[in-house]
């Protein structure tokens, strides 16, 4: 642990009334995350490589940035690992020492998809709260984002 990086964890989880294969092929195309995701302006993709078990993805995300009246712009990149089966692994590295990794899950239930984020944050301390306080609020209305998507279908 280092005194100047800050570690916080969040779990966050949405119903999604679609089968578990249709949302993760939704959330798992950065394409798609750009609509709902409320700091994503654009997204491009950089490399693709297929696993023994699926592929794995990196892209160049850029994102708008809230600083109370104003926002900033960042540039940051963000992978996925997409097994054939199971969770996917998503990571996203950002300047200065920012990470935010994360276990995604899409469990079977009877009104469709309980999609769960399971994230970790790393900043440095003195971003540590803006950080953590935006990305949360930010996934959590990217999974609202995308229970509307499919309730809107």
């Amino acid at each position: 642990m280092s005194l100047w990086i800050a570690h916080a964890e969040h779990t966050l989880s949405e119903e999604i009334p679609a089968p578990p294969d249709q949302v993760r092929d939704f959330y798992v195309d950065l394409e798609n995350i750009k609509v709902v995701h409320p700091l994503v302006v654009s997204v491009q993709t950089i490399a693709r490589e297929e696993t023994a078990d699926g592929y794995h993805q990196t892209y160049r995300v850029r994102d708008r940035i809230p600083l109370g009246p104003l926002s900033i712009g960042i540039s940051y990149r963000a992978s996925l690992d997409v097994p054939v089966h199971g969770d996917v692994i998503t990571e996203a590295r950002q300047f200065p020492r920012v990470r935010l990794n994360g276990v995604v899950s899409f469990e079977p239930i009877d009104s469709g998809t309980r999609l769960t984020e399971r994230i970790r944050i790393a900043a440095p301390r003195l971003l540590a709260p803006m950080t953590e306080g935006e990305a949360v609020k930010a996934h959590a209305a990217m999974l609202a984002g995308i229970r509307s998507h499919f309730e809107s279908r």
